[in-house]
């Protein structure tokens, strides 16, 4: 009988498909089946009394098994502590002992099942826990199970009718991402512009992306000028990254893509974490920490601390910046079904001697500049000092017919004060003069209070099971702004011997402008309908009441967005979908008559293929897009609005976007993990010609780790390439000369290795721009800003 049940058990994980958990080895990672002799080498194990799926969670990552079990098998049981120097096998006896479970192995293949008389004896699929699920921290996994990004329902990737990517935390890890700007280099289809050394822009599809949200709540973002590209990712769980029109989520905003941060949670009901210090390139110091523990005794009440604090120069000349990143967080079951949650999140840089914008790319004459990499603009007086602090709760409830609700409250405050230099013109090649000086002292704040309530679940009509998602959002943000204007400023001079010695402006008295107060309403829904086992129908649509007033002028708009989505499961492993979305961008441009514009809308078609393999460990997607921006502004003939000398300007036809995006991420093998991505994107401005050349229309990007056999999966090697096509920009130089400054295409290749001495002490050695590829980014008034030479950072680690 006992075989007979493990046969069962075995055969039952092709219809589970992403339906089962796998628990891999050394940071999550499985690798191919060793001989058998290596599969039972002893190991130092030890491992805390815990709840059994989080003791099998942890039994994965320091042996090479991969445990295959439904989540109900496991739920409520407990395993003990184990310690000592055991097999795999004699680790997994331990951890089972008292839990009425039986096994079966082949090779490093794990499969849990209970005894026949103990009841079910197949497993069925089950709504799964851990490697599959939407937290992505511990199941060292480049993929996600599901996403509610892009409509609010929780879907896989492969039934959401849009592209969407997904950075997890073991990418954060792996590829020792301590930046936001530098996490969205690995996700398709963004491009990154970085156009000074404390500001990262990012772009999807061509347009500028402004909407972030924060587990899932949205955050207006104007520029980055508050620091967000700098926010350190060690406080979130996961990067989303929905491309295309994304109204139904966000209401206002561009038609490029939205980012959803998902903050780590306080899960645990054990104590763990981990404690980790790095030292690297251009006196890089870095340290971080990340515990979580139980408040009492049977884990109900759990909180967490999680954070870092560096100290770094660069290799740009006199720079140097100390950041800092915390969040706290605590939560409680009330019952068994209903989940309180608070938190505090803060982020906050201090650089001194900054750039603001780049170098002048063309000389006076119109020939090329060369810069040295290191040779940067900032004055000994310049900073750039931003601080962002958000306080937040939420509440979570199940129904046991399935529905759960959500409420969100949140309160962000940002501010920055910076003194600031930036370069005006091109200077002559021979005697560096002729470039000149706009300093800047500015001081600005963004507050917003937030909230939202959710409720989304199954129901049944004609026979058939469906989804729906409810919800009510509703932000006010204020926005100070001012300036502290330059009383007199000084020649640049010979920029050849600038050396950051440029005297500081006197700065007139403060100067300040209207408080800006935005306020924003909304009520969105969607469906899911099953209109057959392999087609299902997502309907939805948002509707928003958005006003704006700074004390002179007042906005209101009521939009309504629509969204629809179709997808059809051409089999277990391919599906085909079709989208349309949209999204609405308010403008303060006045017509001829004295009105403002009505809001630029983006309108987004999508259509492509999808793709789980290996059980879902692998997914894979095919996207065609166009994209459609209409009601831009255009002036108005030589008509004013009326009483004023402004201008006058109506609605025309925007920009075009057209293009394809290729991605792929998650497992290949037992132990091999990748992400890679390729897209293309052609826009256009009305008359045909290619809007912003300085970006690039191709982007492509690769990364893997690999578990060595024969390690003990002690080590993990890795590695990756960045590539991107070339740009140029026009331009007419203060000479009156024209003159075009291209950039070829760039290809940055990047290394990590990773080798854990003990289960608990890893180190971890990153090596960015391995060829030490010289390059330069360029923005839209064709300054340039050079990337970064060979980069190196050793981080050492280590786990409860």
């Amino acid at each position: 009988m006992k075989t007979e049940v493990q046969r069962k058990a075995r055969d039952s994980r092709a219809p589970l498909a992403v339906g089962a958990l796998a628990i891999s080895i050394a940071l999550g990672l499985g690798i191919a089946p060793p001989p058998a002799h290596a599969q039972d080498a002893a190991v130092h194990v030890s491992i805390p009394a815990q709840p059994l799926g989080q003791a099998l969670l942890q039994l994965g990552r320091l042996t090479s098994l991969q445990i295959f079990y439904a989540q109900d098998l496991v739920q409520g049981l407990h395993a003990p502590a184990i310690s000592g120097t055991l097999t795999p096998e004699q680790a997994l006896q331990q951890l089972l002992r008292g839990s009425n479970l039986e096994y079966s192995r082949q090779g490093n293949n794990v499969t849990l099942s209970r005894p026949a008389g103990a009841g079910a004896a197949v497993l069925a699929p089950v709504t799964v826990d851990g490697r599959y699920g939407a937290t992505t921290e511990g199941t060292g996994t480049y993929t996600v199970r599901e996403t509610a990004a892009a409509t609010g329902l929780r879907l896989s990737p492969r039934e959401t009718p849009q592209s969407v990517s997904v950075v997890t935390r073991q990418q954060i890890e792996d590829q020792n991402l301590t930046t936001l700007g530098e996490s969205f280099k690995s996700v398709t289809g963004i491009v990154t512009s970085t156009s000074d050394v404390d500001r990262t822009d990012i772009h999807s599809r061509g347009f500028f992306v402004d909407t972030y949200q924060y587990d899932g709540i949205p955050v207006s973002t104007k520029n980055d000028f508050f620091g967000t590209s700098n926010f350190d990712p060690i406080l979130y769980d996961r990067i989303e990254v929905v491309r295309g029109a994304t109204g139904l989520m966000t209401g206002a905003g561009n038609p490029g893509a939205s980012v959803n941060l998902v903050r780590k949670r306080a899960s645990s009901k054990v104590f763990t974490g981990a404690l980790g210090v790095g030292v690297g390139s251009w006196d890089h110091h870095r340290a971080t920490v990340d515990l979580s523990t139980p408040l009492n005794e049977n884990g109900s009440v759990r909180a967490r601390v999680s954070g870092m604090m560096e100290e770094r120069d660069s290799y740009l000349d006199r720079y140097h910046t100390r950041n800092r990143a915390m969040l706290f967080t605590a939560e409680a079951d009330l019952t068994a079904n209903t989940t309180v949650r608070i938190g505090f999140e803060h982020q906050a840089k201090r650089p001194t001697e900054v750039t603001w914008g780049g170098l002048p790319m063309l000389y006076s004459d119109g020939s090329p500049a060369d810069w040295s990499r290191h040779f940067s603009i900032g004055a000994y007086w310049t900073n750039w000092n931003t601080t962002s602090d958000t306080v937040y709760a939420g509440i979570d409830h199940e129904f046991a017919n399935g529905w759960t609700l959500t409420a969100n409250a949140s309160r962000l405050d940002s501010k920055y004060n910076s003194k600031l230099l930036y370069l005006l013109g091109q200077p002559d090649r021979v005697t560096g003069e002729g470039l000149g000086a706009f300093a800047n002292r500015s001081r600005q704040e963004f507050d917003q209070n937030s909230g939202s309530l959710q409720a989304s679940g199954p129901f049944e009509l004609f026979g058939r099971r469906h989804e729906a998602v409810i919800g009510l959002v509703g932000s006010s943000s204020r926005h100070r702004a001012g300036n502290y204007p330059p009383l007199e400023t000084s020649p640049i001079g010979n920029i050849f011997a600038w050396d950051g010695s440029y005297p500081e402006p006197t700065w007139g008295e403060f100067y300040s402008l209207p408080t800006e107060v935005t306020r924003q309403t909304a009520l969105y829904g969607a469906v899911r309908l099953s209109l057959s086992d392999s087609l299902k129908l997502i309907v939805g649509g948002r509707q928003t009441r958005w006003k704006r007033d700074n004390g002179a002028d007042s906005m209101r708009h009521n939009e309504f967005t629509p969204y629809a989505g179709l997808v059809y499961d051409f089999n277990e492993v391919y599906s085909g979908y079709v989208s349309y979305t949209d999204i609405f961008q308010p403008q303060s441009y006045r017509d001829a008559n004295g009105g403002f514009l009505d809001p630029v809308v983006g309108k987004s078609y999508e259509t492509g293929v999808k793709a789980d393999y290996f059980e879902g460990r692998l997914t894979t997607a095919l996207s065609i897009f166009r994209i459609e921006q209409d009601n831009v502004a255009e002036r108005d003939g030589e008509n004013f609005v009326p009483g004023t000398s402004e201008f006058a300007y109506r609605g025309a036809k925007g920009l075009t976007s057209e293009g394809f995006e290729l991605q792929a991420s998650g497992e290949l093998t037992p132990g091999w993990q990748l992400s890679a991505g390729f897209s293309r994107a052609l826009v256009r401005n009305p008359d045909g010609s290619r809007y912003t050349p300085y970006r690039p229309q191709n982007l492509a990007h690769l990364f893997t780790t690999y578990v060595v056999p024969g390690t003990s999966g002690k080590l993990t090697v890795g590695g990756g390439v960045q590539w991107r096509s070339a740009v140029y920009i026009d331009q007419t130089t203060s000479s009156g000369v024209k003159a075009r400054r291209e950039q070829g295409s760039v290809t940055i290749a990047n290394l990590m290795a990773t080798y854990r001495f003990t289960p608990n002490l890893s180190a971890q050695l990153n090596v960015n721009n391995l060829f030490d590829k010289k390059y330069f980014n360029l923005t839209g008034d064709g300054q340039g800003f050079y990337g970064s030479p060979t980069k190196a950072m050793l981080t050492v680690k280590y786990a409860f």
